[in-house]
């Protein structure tokens, strides 16, 4: 205990004097795409009150030899879909199963501070951290370099503050290369730039180089705080070092280019990956597009697609740019070239990528009081894209507002034949 009451008290006396201050933490996101519709495990804790989690999850241990799926290597990777105060049970279980039957193995104390960081709660971590001294179980650089990961993780930058003087002034965790990288991600993670430049200042005067995943932090986190400057800087300073950027950095330093509207900068930007035979993702497609659209760059459009055909990109890279073009020439009413770019796309083998293109291309048929030739588009597209009940309402509305009361039949006839209600 004496160990973690220096790091509380170390704590009140940084945040008596500190100039840093708390940032709202960031709402995290559980659940993605219903994970428990494929994993019995998960649905089964999801469905559980938060009062029954470690009384199944003890019931389910006892009897592990009669589901092979459960583990808890099973357990640890549901966490992070769990709700935090399920996910925290689950880790309480674990280490009140450890502390129960004895554990003295390190490497299980420290898979557990981690998973702490991971589901963004200090005060578990805290209780991991005491169970150890209570143990024997003497901390060591790491631990501490995982409980300061968990620490900026929760927003709690006091206690990781102090955590790194107990490691200054002793000799038997000082602060590695690792506790320096810390900072600079947990920093970069939160938006607080000038903190994490500083930390990147003194992981230098510490004698450590700065790696990829050091440039990957900085340059993250300047994007992600529109400072593209320092974007720009850091990208320079990694090059000039002969280090590859990975494709998150890329992503960035593009990113900065079209918030600065640099229409040339982005051109010579792709040309220079594709010539490092570096691919385009489907991001750096989705930014590119976005910025041509926004600012009507129909040339640069076109010419962005044929580069990514002759290139051979992936088929989402394919599919954002046409539906880019599609999106543009809709909008600029230009239907000859919409039905082109249609035509196009299908030619390639591609499909509309939602609704909403199909839509306005509708859109602009009506516009143009082209129903004809809107008759024709939706027959071309009926064996490749189901319409939506959305898709179907503009159809009648746009028909029942140009008077064509047979055409607002056949819509209708079809849309109760989909089953779309």
């Amino acid at each position: 205990m004496a160990l973690v009451c220096k790091v509380l008290l170390r704590a009140a006396k940084i945040g008596s004097g500190s100039q840093f201050v708390q940032i709202p933490c960031k709402s995290q996101r559980w659940l993605c795409n219903d994970p428990s519709s494929f994993n019995p495990l998960l649905k089964k804790l999801l469905q559980l009150p938060t009062s029954l989690i470690k009384s199944t999850i003890d019931s389910e241990y006892r009897f592990a030899h009669n589901n092979p799926q459960f583990s808890w290597e099973s357990l640890a990777a549901v966490l992070p879909s769990l709700p935090p105060e399920k996910a925290r049970l689950v880790l309480e279980w674990k280490l009140e199963k450890m502390l129960k039957e004895n554990e003295g193995d390190y490497d299980q104390y420290f898979y557990i501070m981690s998973l702490c960081a991971k589901i963004r709660n200090v005060s578990l971590a805290m209780h991991v951290f005491t169970s150890m001294e209570v143990h024997g179980i003497k901390p060591t650089t790491s631990i501490f370099n995982s409980f300061i990961h968990a620490c900026l993780s929760s927003n709690d930058l006091l206690t990781a503050l102090s955590l790194f003087e107990i490691m200054a002034s002793s000799e038997s965790y000082k602060p590695n290369e690792e506790t320096y990288e810390t900072f600079i991600t947990g920093f970069s993670s939160l938006g607080y730039v000038d903190a994490m430049k500083s930390w990147y200042s003194a992981k230098k005067a510490s004698g450590y180089c700065a790696t990829l995943q050091t440039y990957d932090s900085l340059i993250s986190g300047c994007s992600r705080s529109r400072d593209f400057d320092g974007v720009d800087r850091f990208y320079e300073e990694m090059t000039l070092k002969g280090m590859m950027p990975s494709e998150t950095i890329l992503e960035n330093l593009l990113e900065g280019f079209c918030r600065r509207r640099r229409f040339n900068h982005v051109k010579e930007f792709l040309k220079s990956c594709l010539e490092a035979g570096q691919e385009i993702s489907p991001k750096m497609a989705e930014k590119v597009v976005g910025l041509y659209l926004r600012h009507g760059k129909v040339e640069e459009m076109e010419d962005l697609l044929l580069t990514v055909v002759e290139s051979g990109q992936d088929v989402a890279v394919l599919s954002h740019v046409n539906s880019g073009i599609i999106t543009m020439y809709a909008a600029l009413n230009r239907l000859d070239d919409v039905e082109y770019s249609v035509g196009r796309l299908l030619k390639q083998g591609l499909l509309f990528r939602c609704a909403d293109d199909v839509e306005k291309v509708i859109c602009c048929y009506f516009r143009e009081e082209a129903y004809e030739r809107l008759d024709l588009f939706l027959e071309r597209i009926k064996g490749s894209h189901k319409l939506t009940k959305s898709t179907y309402d503009l159809l009648v509305a746009g028909y029942r507002r140009a008077g064509l009361s047979q055409r607002l039949h056949w819509v209708i006839k079809d849309m109760e034949l989909a089953g779309v209600r």
